[in-house]
């Protein structure tokens, strides 16, 4: 792809596999306003059909990612008691070069969740 563009993955490390049917939003962040830019689910292979932010309508600036991790965890037995430890995983990160692939992963499980930047 030409441009710049976003992409995430979930992987449930507690189960040992792609976390299906999890329900993401991104959000576009300017100062402490939040504004909702898309909301996508995960498919069987733990990431989004499309790009969660394409080449059409990428721009750099902050950005945040809000993982609804908790029904997910509900949905496939793996929660806990309420309440959860672990409900929505907000990652708030900066996109800067209009030309790069961002991909932000998420590997998480009920107890524990952690993020880089990916390839």
């Amino acid at each position: 792809m030409a441009g710049g563009y976003l992409t995430t993955h979930v992987l449930d490390t507690a189960r040992g596999c792609p976390a299906a049917g999890l329900k993401i939003a991104l959000y576009r962040v300017t100062g402490n306003s939040h504004r909702k830019l898309v909301e996508m689910v995960t498919n069987a292979d733990g990431r989004t059909d499309a790009p969660i932010l394409p080449v059409e309508t990428f721009a750099a600036g902050t950005y945040e990612l809000v993982f609804f991790a908790g029904d997910y965890l509900r949905a496939s037995g793996g929660a806990g008691e309420e309440p959860l430890f672990l409900d929505q995983v907000p990652i708030r990160f900066g996109m800067s070069d209009a030309a790069a692939h961002y991909h932000v992963p998420l590997l998480l499980s009920p107890y524990g969740y952690s993020t880089y930047r990916g390839s």
